[in-house]
C-alpha cells in the first residue's frame, strides 16, 4: 500500500472514530461514514470491504491509542513491577471509561483468532510486566496464568463500569476488585529467603523466557522439561 492510499485510510478510520465516540457503533454505517469522510461508498468498500471490515480496523485503530498512551504512562511511573501493575490496571479502566464505544468494539465483540497486531502488542505489555515481577521474587502464580487473571478482571471490571450510568459509578469498584486481584498473583515485597523456593521458580521461569528470546542453546524438548520442573516448584 503506498503512502498516498495509506494516509487516506488512515483518514477514513479517523472520520470513522469520530462517529464511533459520538453516536457508538450504529452510528458507523458506511453510507456515513463515506459521507462524513467526502468519499464514495464504493471508495469504501474498496478500502475495507464492508462494514465489518471497517469496524475491524475500528477496533486496531482503538488498539493503537489505548497501547500509545499507556506505554507512555508507564514510562513516567517508578521502576517498580508490581506498581507498573497497578498503574497498568488503572491506566486500562480509565482509558474504557474515556472511550466507552470504542472499548465495546475493541473488547466486547472479540473472536478467537480476530485480535489485531496492536492487540497482541498490549498483550504482550501485560505480559512483559509480569515477567519483570517474576524475576524481582514478586510473583505467586506463573507468569500465563497472572496474565490471563488480570485480563479478565480489567475487561470485567471495564465492562460492567462502562454499563452503568455515569452518574452512578463507583469507581472504588474497580480499585477494590484490582486491590484483590493483584494481592492473590503478586507479593508485597521480594522473597528474602531461600525457604521461599515458589517465588524462586517462578523467577527462574521468568528469567527462562527472557533468555530464550536472546538464543540460549536449549533443544525444545530440554526447555520444555526443565519449565515442567520449574512449574511444579512454583506449586
Amino acid at each position: 500500500m503506498n503512502e498516498g492510499r495509506r494516509a487516506a485510510r488512515r483518514q477514513v478510520l479517523q472520520v470513522a472514530a469520530k462517529l464511533l465516540e459520538e453516536g457508538g457503533s450504529e452510528a458507523v454505517s458506511t453510507r456515513a461514514v463515506a459521507a462524513a469522510a467526502g468519499i464514495t461508498a464504493p471508495a469504501l468498500y474498496r478500502m475495507f470491504d464492508d462494514k465489518d471490515g471497517l469496524l475491524a480496523e475500528l477496533a486496531a485503530y482503538g488498539f493503537e491509542i489505548y497501547l500509545a498512551e499507556k506505554r507512555e504512562a508507564l514510562a513516567l511511573t517508578p521502576d517498580d513491577p508490581v506498581a507498573d501493575l497497578y498503574r497498568g490496571w488503572d491506566l486500562h479502566v480509565d482509558f474504557g471509561l474515556r472511550h466507552p464505544a470504542f472499548y465495546v468494539l475493541m473488547y466486547g465483540t472479540a473472536r478467537p483468532g480476530r485480535r489485531p497486531p496492536a492487540a497482541d502488542e498490549a498483550h504482550a505489555l501485560l505480559v512483559r510486566l509480569l515477567g519483570r515481577a517474576a524475576e524481582a521474587g514478586r510473583l505467586r502464580v506463573p507468569v500465563e496464568q497472572a496474565t490471563r487473571v488480570i485480563h479478565a478482571a480489567t475487561t470485567g471490571a471495564t465492562l460492567a463500569l462502562i454499563g452503568e450510568e455515569p452518574s452512578q459509578r463507583d469507581l472504588t469498584t474497580s480499585a477494590r476488585l484490582r486491590d484483590t486481584v493483584m494481592a492473590s498473583v503478586t507479593t508485597d515485597s521480594p522473597a528474602s529467603s531461600g525457604s521461599d523456593l515458589a517465588s524462586h521458580a517462578l523467577a527462574l521461569d521468568a528469567a527462562l523466557e527472557t533468555a530464550l528470546s536472546t538464543g540460549v542453546p536449549l533443544r525444545d524438548t530440554e526447555t520444555a522439561l526443565l519449565r515442567e520442573w520449574l512449574q511444579q516448584l512454583a506449586g
